[in-house]
């Protein structure tokens, strides 16, 4: 099986050409493809199909074998995939997700994509659409209780999948794996969830650390950022429009007036390669 290995600011994926290739346990495959130790390496495996609705489809496996809805730095990839490879010349271009067709602006270098900007819808916010459990409100600065008696303030959002972004004025309050792995799996959320720590530097600028969803730590998390430009302005901490540091490198965030969530980022292609191991 052929792949491409890729990553939008370190949040790294193998990709599929499933226009050319078969996969066919893909949730069995991810775990073992994304070890760092024994496979590839990779926060999962994304897979790029046909689609009848859109110019491509994508499925995002989690390093864990979990299939997710959306992956904001993911999409980015697959946009450059496609177009660098020649399987579309369009430009805006649709990506079938299982959160819905995003549509991708793409900014090319000699003719090769080098970032793109991706319309990610309208956030959901409601308890219900995120999931979480209790009564049917928003969910913005609310008290949340984990382990040992730890509370943490959080504001949930779906951007795709779902958020729960918590801001800090110190990371070094935080134990990143212990306190997002606990978050993730609290039992307010039966589908799991993400969970983002944000300093807040200015009503434009922001840094967050990330603990995804059925991947652990990442350098960056695309649907994170835009989760966490809806909650910025949601506490009223930030504007519309934010630049967000991520451990990986920086995304452009703005929640427009038409109610989407643009998110624009860089997209690089780091190698190609050939799986062999059947077992």
């Amino acid at each position: 099986m052929k792949f491409t290995k890729m990553h939008g600011i370190g949040n790294d994926y193998v990709y599929v050409n499933c226009f050319e290739e078969e996969v066919k346990d893909p949730a069995k495959l991810a775990p073992i493809i994304s070890d760092r130790h024994f496979g590839v390496g990779s926060d999962g495996l994304i897979l790029i199909l046909p689609s009848k609705v859109a110019d491509c489809r994508m499925r995002i496996f989690n390093a864990d074998g979990s299939e997710a809805q959306m992956c904001g730095n993911g999409i980015r990839c697959v946009a450059k995939y496609v177009y660098d490879h020649k399987i579309t010349a369009k430009n805006p271009l649709a990506v079938e997700t299982r959160s819905g067709v995003k549509t991708i602006q793409l900014f090319t270098t000699n003719g090769k994509v080098s970032s793109a900007r991706v319309n990610m819808g309208k956030p959901k916010l409601m308890r219900s659409e995120i999931p979480m459990l209790g009564k049917e409100t928003q969910v913005i600065d609310e008290p949340l209780i984990i382990g040992n008696g730890v509370s943490f303030r959080i504001t949930c959002v779906s951007v795709g999948n779902p958020h729960c972004v918590i801001f800090t004025d110190n990371f070094g309050k935080i134990d990143l794996p212990q306190h997002g792995a606990e978050i993730e799996r609290h039992p307010s959320f039966p589908e799991r969830t993400n969970a983002h720590f944000v300093q807040v530097h200015s009503p434009g600028e922001v840094t967050m650390k990330t603990w995804e969803r059925g991947s652990g730590i990442t350098l960056a998390c695309g649907t994170g950022a835009s989760a966490v430009c809806v909650a910025g302005v949601l506490n009223k901490k930030t504007d519309r429009k934010i630049l967000a540091h991520l451990p990986g490198g920086d995304l452009e965030l703005e929640w427009s007036e038409d109610g989407n969530v643009y998110m624009t980022g860089p997209a690089t292609e780091v190698f190609t390669g050939e799986w062999t191991i059947s077992k």
